[in-house]
């Protein structure tokens, strides 16, 4: 089913007089987790899918995928597939990226984990505080709260 084939059931769930207030003023509906087909068409939504995808794949140091990875070959694996290229570590894919707010963050920027100036391990921000990463050995790509303030934000160009 296509976003477009589930507009007249949210419709009726919002409502007659809310339907037609988003229609006076020219708005659209919103609904969370439901992408248009523009918005699944970026690279970001892309990448942000691939890495998704490659939920409880083994992580291995060095691994640029497709069957393991470590954190920035995850990163590196996804935006490849989506069309964008980035470097290989996540320092490298930091300096490489437009620098955004916390408050400006989107799902598909790239949350880079620091200590001091030092970064140490990126993952794909997929909203609600959650990015989609490989941790480290022993573990596998997953989602994942946030777990510090410590992070900063890139988006690929």
């Amino acid at each position: 089913m296509t976003a477009l084939n589930r507009v007249p059931s949210l419709m009726a769930r919002a409502g007659t007089a809310s339907a037609f207030a988003i229609a006076a003023v020219g708005g659209s509906i919103v609904v969370p987790g439901l992408a248009s087909d523009a918005a699944a068409a970026t690279p970001a939504a892309k990448a942000l899918q691939i890495a998704a995808s490659k939920k409880g794949a083994p992580y291995r140091y060095g691994a640029t995928g497709p069957k393991r990875f470590d954190c920035s070959g995850l990163t590196l694996y996804s935006y490849k597939k989506a069309g964008k290229s980035l470097p290989r570590t996540a320092a490298q894919q930091y300096n490489k990226t437009k620098h955004v707010s916390a408050s400006s963050r989107k799902a598909g920027d790239l949350v880079f984990f620091h200590s001091g100036s030092n970064v140490y391990h990126v993952g794909i921000y997929a909203g609600a505080g959650k990015i989609w990463h490989s941790p480290k050995t022993g573990d596998v790509v997953k989602l994942q709260k946030i777990w510090t303030k410590s992070v900063w934000y890139g988006r690929v160009r």
